[in-house]
């Protein structure tokens, strides 16, 4: 009747509403279990990266970091290991785009086997750079190079062994002005430039390291500088010896040759040598490190080359702060220089550097103060120099004779993937020295970096800088650009 087929048809109904209800419950548990599985996953990522790998890659700066200092390690090796860390200034960042990682010494037991298993690394380059000038009748200049350095290191027996290197940068002929035209920062004035860079002996024990011969280092007041096509080398002996957090170095420098040197020429002139002698006995210099937590660094320089002879003590100290993702860096300077020989040197320069970063985006201020010595300047070192201001061209020993001086450089850092980024703007400013002449120059350096591979690396950057103290424009009014092409063997 009736009501048995409305009963059937409501037991019927009520099963397919209890399916598809347990159904839908199914579904809503599998999605609930699938978004737990989420969930646990993005934890237990994140416990990861907070509990190992941040610690663990703080871990490998400070070993990486202890390598270099001990000579057992190089820069870039430390540099690929703290990758999102901006170096101390913006022009020492971009010195680490030439580096070279040196492969590891092998230790034999037979004469023979130094040589057998001796290793060979390279690095090819070529690089644009060209000036557009703004001063009144001044210039363009442009070069195109290209060239690089081939080394080749003994491997070590009873702790000794040797290497050498030979470096060559040349001027691609329908890439390059001619005459005054030619930029002679990347291949000298003649266009083209060869010459055997580095030839050394090589003693280690322990933690004790000699080396003596030509050969590339980095210290505060004489370093390799390499953002052009050559860098600096040294003809120098050079001892470090490191136990528990202290490193202690001590030095004789008696030639330099490279871009800073001039590459065989002085303002046009041709020199009868390639490496030019630093003076009488040569520069002595000592140095203390000491790395822990924190990082101090205290050095002396006995610098009697006539043009710069000085007395330096400098001095930094270096604070690293780790928080997760964040990392805070904090450092200060001092640069005390004494005249020596009537050469003109006499300074006293302060800095101060802060830089945050977090998840390879990272912001950094640096300043440095030179207080006025009357008829005197101050000399930063060979290369570079070692200010917290020093950018790609600007340092501030441009505007520090016979006045007070400062110098503001504020910068930006990203790093994503296989791209780096930078961005720094740099505030040079001279008060009225005793004739009563001011000056204010304003640098930007815009770059990027971009690794195809560990071995191929693309590189630009842009440079302006301008007056701001004279309504004409001067020999510091102008744009420069550099494109780099590098690649690791």
């Amino acid at each position: 009747d009736s009501s048995e087929i409305a009963k059937k048809e409501y037991l019927h109904k009520n099963a397919a509403l209890n399916f598809e209800k347990e159904t839908l419950m199914q579904e809503v548990k599998s999605t609930s279990a699938s978004l737990q599985v989420k969930l646990q996953t993005l934890y237990d990522e994140y416990t990861l990266v907070e509990n190992e790998i941040l610690p663990l890659n703080r871990e490998l700066l400070r070993l990486s970091k202890s390598a270099y200092l001990e000579g057992e390690g190089s820069a870039m090796e430390f540099l690929y290991t703290s990758r999102s860390y901006s170096e101390i200034s913006v022009r020492q960042d971009l010195d680490k785009f030439g580096r070279i990682e040196p492969k590891e010494v092998s230790v034999v037991d037979k004469f023979k086997k130094m040589f057998t298993e001796g290793k060979v690394t390279g690095q090819m380059r070529s690089i644009y750079a060209g000036y557009k000038q703004e001063e009144t009748g001044a210039v363009d200049t442009y070069a195109t190079a290209i060239g690089g350095i081939l080394k080749y290191e003994l491997a070590s027996l009873n702790g000794f062994n040797a290497g050498a290197a030979f470096i060559i940068s040349h001027d691609i002929d329908f890439a390059t002005g001619n005459g005054a035209k030619q930029d002679p920062e990347l291949s000298s004035d003649k266009g083209n430039y060869s010459e055997l860079s580095e030839a050394y002996i090589n003693y280690k024990n322990g933690g004790f390291n000699l080396r003596v011969g030509r050969q590339l280092f980095d210290t505060p007041l004489a370093d390799s500088d390499d953002v052009r096509m050559v860098p600096n080398t040294f003809e120098a002996y050079l001892a470090t010896y490191k136990v528990s957090h202290f490193t202690f170095t001590a030095g004789n420098v008696q030639r330099w040759q490279g871009a800073g040197a001039g590459l065989g020429y002085d303002n046009g002139v041709s020199l009868e040598s390639e490496w030019i002698d630093i003076g009488g006995q040569g520069t002595f210099f000592g140095g203390v490190t000491y790395q822990d937590d924190w990082e101090v660094n205290v050095w002396y320089y006995d610098i009697p080359h006539l043009i710069n002879a000085t007395k330096a003590t400098y001095i930094d100290i270096n604070s690293h702060t780790y928080n997760g993702a964040l990392a805070v860096h904090g450092s200060l300077q001092y640069l005390h220089e004494s005249e020596s020989k009537n050469s003109g040197v006499d300074a006293e320069i302060f800095g101060a550097l802060f830089e945050i970063e977090m998840h390879g985006l990272g912001f950094n201020l640096a300043y440095n103060a030179s207080k006025k010595h009357k008829g005197k300047k101050s000399f930063s070192g060979i290369g570079g120099g070692s200010m917290f201001t020093s950018m790609d061209t600007m340092i501030i020993d441009e505007i520090t004779e016979d006045r007070e001086a400062q110098a503001i450089v504020g910068g930006l850092v990203y790093a994503v993937d296989n791209w780096n980024f930078i961005y720094a703007y740099g505030d040079f400013d001279g008060k009225e020295n005793s004739a009563g002449v001011k000056a204010h120059i304003v640098e930007q350096n815009i770059g990027f970096e971009y690794s195809v591979n560990d071995e191929f690396v693309l590189a630009a950057i842009f440079v302006s800088q301008e007056d701001k103290e004279n309504g004409a424009k001067t020999a510091n009014d102008w744009d420069r650009t550099q494109i780099m092409l590098k690649y690791d063997f």
